[in-house]
């Protein structure tokens, strides 16, 4: 693949991400604001500290929320085509849509699934801002520990598919990648900061509303950007186009 290629998939990529953020918005929108109003009343209600609000809280939910989520759209767009690139041919024969799918896939599983089973989604308003540091650090580490344990995998479950065949060397890779998550989330810290008294239901609707933006995300990219994708690498011919004589 030429960089002209390359280029021209990182562009589509973006574009792509940037047309999956726009439902992915509507959702947060009509779904993940409610547990956030509720986790910002909870704390007003139990914090005696009442400072000057910098941005409306109104700016946040509209202007500020799609200003972040268009932003992270188009950047992991282009970041997952390049992973893209790099997949294609080189995990199966498949096409320029089915590779686009598996990156969808592989990213939200990577990228955000495990990592939250370490390190949950929290409202703003919930938990200790002396401690937010730490605990962003910590979620990054595991994502990057969760993409190269999931890369490890891969090549892993490639080297064994010749001698032990395609299924049983991806069951063994998965085996061993469980396992080797499960020992890191096991000697990562705990990022369980989660205030006493917290509506049990609130804590999980927001957390439920943030799988289902990540889910809305990946599979709006996989379907835009496997369409685009396969434009560029599998161009069909014109439909009018005169069929070549036969000698």
């Amino acid at each position: 693949m030429n960089s002209a290629v390359v280029r021209t998939l990182l562009v589509r990529g973006m574009l792509a991400g940037l047309g999956a953020a726009v439902p992915a918005l509507v959702f947060a929108y009509l779904v993940g604001e409610g547990p956030v109003d509720a986790a910002i009343t909870f704390e007003s209600a139990n914090s005696h500290e009442h400072g000057e609000e910098l941005v409306s809280r109104t700016m946040q939910s509209t202007a500020g929320l799609a200003t972040g989520v268009l932003v992270f759209g188009v950047a992991v767009g282009g970041i997952a085509a390049l992973a893209f690139c790099f997949a294609l041919g080189r995990i199966g024969r498949f096409s320029a849509r089915a590779t686009a799918a598996l990156t969808a896939l592989a990213a939200f599983v990577l990228v955000y699934l495990v990592p939250m089973l370490k390190y949950p989604a929290n409202p703003p308003a919930v938990g200790n801002p002396d401690t937010i540091g730490q605990r962003t650090a910590m979620f990054f580490l595991m994502i990057v520990l969760t993409v190269l344990l999931g890369i490890a995998a891969i090549l892993t479950g490639r080297r064994l598919a010749p001698r032990w065949g395609n299924w049983n060397a991806s069951i063994a890779a998965g085996l061993a990648f469980a396992a080797a998550v499960t020992v890191a989330m096991v000697f990562l810290p705990s990022g369980d900061n989660t205030p006493s008294g917290f509506p049990a239901n609130e804590l999980w609707e927001f957390r439920l509303a943030s799988i289902g933006v990540q889910v809305v995300l990946w599979v709006g990219f996989g379907l835009l950007f496997g369409y685009l994708a396969e434009r560029v690498l599998e161009p069909r011919a014109p439909r009018n186009q005169a069929p070549a004589p036969v000698a």
